[in-house]
C-alpha cells in the first residue's frame, strides 16, 4: 500500500480539513496548502516518508524550488520554533502529515473556522507532536498566486480582511489558553512622577548615513509645540557621509539638539536606543522618529505625553502613515494596528509581526529591561516584554509619517534577509512564551 496520498486545501477552513480527514486512509498526507502546479522531485516523496518516520513529526516541511519562466530559484524555509505563532509563517505549497495525528486532532476540534483552519490545525499539531523542516529541496512550484510582497505585508490592516484576522487571533488566544499562556491578569500601572529627569521628554533618533533625511527629522521634532521642556537626541551611529556634519550644524544651533556618537562602533538600532535612553539627559519619556520620517503636527508630541499621563502606562504606540519621499500618502495609507483591543491585544502581540508607530517609551522601564543590541525587531522585542507585565496606551490618530524610498533599511529586503528577520521575532515570541508559561 502506498504509504501517501495527495490532497490539495480548498481553501484553510475547519471544513475543508474535515473532508480531507474523512477520505485519508494512508499512513501520511501530502497536503498542498498554497496555490500553484506542484512537481516533486525525483525520490520526494520517499525522503519526506523517511523524514518523518525518523523523526516522529506529525508535520513535516521542505524546501523548494520556484519557477519563473525558465529559471528555477531555490527557497529555503526557516526552522519552526516554539514561538513560530504568526498567522503568516512559511510552511511553503507542500507539506507532510501523520495521518493517524491529524484525524485525531480535526475530530477532537470543536471550534469552526472560516479562514483559520489551517492554522489552527498546526497549532494544535505543535502542541502534541514536533513539526520538522527539512533543509532540502523536495519540489518545484509553478506559483499562481500574483501577490506581490509589498501587499503581503500589510494584508493584516486591509479591511476586507477583518473577518480573516479575527479567525486568526480567536485561533491564537485558544492555543495560548490550552498550553498556559495566556495573559489574563491586569497589566500594571506605572508611578509616572518617579525619578528626576532634565527634561520631560526626548525625541530619539538613531541614524547612520541618512543625509538626505535626517534634517527633515530633526526639524520636525524641533518644530513640537508642547507645554512641557523637550530635547532631540541623535545617535550618528558613525555615518560616513554627511549626517553628523548635518546633525552636528542642527545642534550647535539648537542648544536642545544633543548629538551623541557611541563609543562601540558595534551597535545596532538597539543599542543605540538603549545609550540614548541611559544618558543622564534622556527626559522621562523617549519618543522615537526614525531618520526617515517626520511627525504629521507639531503637536504629536504633547498628544503622546498626555497618554502616558493619562493611562499610566509603559509605553504609548500610535498609528501611522506611509508616504513616498515626498510625503504624498500612498497605500495602503493609514497603517493604525487596530487588532490590538485593550482585551486581547497582550496576547494577540505574539500572532502578528509588530506592533505600530510611533513608539514612545517611559525611560525607567526601558533603563530596567535595556533593548537588545539588533537593528531588526527591537521594537517589538522592548514592546513583547513590556506588555508581559504593564500597560501599553494606543493612540489610533496617525501621528507620524513613515516615508517609503529606496534608500530605507526595509526597501529589497533579500530572501535571507527576510528569514533571518521572521527567525529572529519568532525567536522573541519563543523567550516570551517560556516566560509565561513558566509563571503558570
Amino acid at each position: 500500500m502506498n504509504p501517501t496520498e495527495y490532497f490539495s486545501l480548498q481553501d484553510y477552513s475547519t471544513h475543508s480539513l474535515r473532508q480531507v480527514a474523512e477520505r485519508a486512509q494512508a499512513e501520511w498526507l501530502l497536503i498542498q496548502i498554497a496555490a500553484g502546479d506542484i512537481e516533486l522531485l525525483p525520490y520526494g516523496t520517499e525522503r519526506f516518508v523517511d523524514v518523518g518516520r525518523s523523526t516522529g513529526a506529525a508535520l513535516i516541511y521542505s524546501d523548494y524550488y520556484t519557477v519563473d519562466g525558465e529559471v528555477d530559484t531555490q527557497i529555503c524555509n526557516i526552522d519552526y520554533q516554539r514561538g513560530a505563532l504568526r498567522d503568516d509563517f512559511d510552511f511553503g505549497a507542500l507539506v507532510m502529515l501523520k495521518t493517524d495525528i491529524f484525524k485525531s486532532i480535526v475530530a477532537r476540534a470543536t471550534d469552526d473556522y472560516a479562514f483559520a483552519g489551517w492554522y489552527d490545525l498546526r497549532l494544535r499539531i505543535s502542541e502534541e507532536a514536533d513539526i520538522f523542516h527539512i533543509a532540502e529541496p523536495l519540489y518545484r512550484v509553478e506559483q499562481t498566486s500574483s501577490d506581490d510582497a509589498h501587499s503581503r505585508h500589510f494584508a493584516y490592516i486591509d479591511k476586507k480582511n477583518v473577518d480573516v484576522q479575527l479567525d486568526m487571533e480567536r485561533a491564537c488566544t485558544a492555543h495560548l489558553e490550552r498550553i498556559g499562556g495566556l495573559l489574563t491578569t491586569t497589566p500594571k500601572k506605572v508611578d509616572i512622577d518617579e525619578g528626576n529627569f532634565a527634561v520631560e521628554a526626548s525625541v530619539v533618533i538613531p541614524v547612520r548615513n541618512r543625509e538626505n533625511t535626517i534634517a527633515d527629522a530633526v526639524r520636525s521634532a524641533l518644530s513640537q509645540v508642547a507645554d512641557f521642556e523637550y530635547n532631540v537626541v541623535v545617535v550618528d551611529n558613525h555615518s560616513t557621509d554627511r549626517t553628523g556634519q548635518i546633525v552636528e550644524e542642527l545642534a550647535k544651533a539648537n542648544a536642545n539638539v544633543i548629538r551623541i556618537t557611541p563609543e562601540s562602533r558595534h551597535l545596532g538600532i538597539g543599542g543605540c536606543w538603549q545609550l540614548a535612553v541611559d544618558d543622564t539627559r534622556c527626559g522621562r519619556f523617549a519618543v522615537q522618529l526614525d531618520s526617515d520620517d517626520v511627525y504629521q503636527s507639531p503637536h504629536t508630541l504633547q498628544t503622546i505625553v498626555d497618554e502616558f499621563r493619562r493611562r499610566r502606562c509603559a509605553m504609548v504606540i500610535g498609528a501611522y502613515t506611509i508616504t513616498d519621499f515626498e510625503m504624498n500618502p500612498i497605500a495602503p495609507f493609514l497603517v493604525d494596528h487596530r487588532e490590538w483591543t485593550e482585551q486581547n491585544g497582550r496576547n494577540n502581540a505574539l500572532r502578528i509581526n509588530g506592533l505600530g508607530a510611533p513608539r514612545a517609551f517611559y525611560t525607567p522601564i526601558v533603563r530596567q529591561i535595556k533593548f537588545p543590541n539588533v537593528s531588526y525587531g527591537e521594537d517589538y522585542a522592548m514592546g513583547l516584554r513590556i506588555c508581559r507585565e504593564w500597560e501599553i496606551g494606543r493612540i489610533y490618530s496617525s501621528l507620524y509619517l513613515c516615508r517609503r524610498w529606496g534608500g530605507n533599511s526595509d526597501s529589497g529586503i533579500s530572501r535571507d534577509t527576510q528569514n533571518r528577520y521572521n527567525f529572529y521575532k519568532d525567536k522573541l515570541r519563543t523567550i516570551e512564551l517560556i516566560s509565561r508559561t513558566n509563571k503558570k
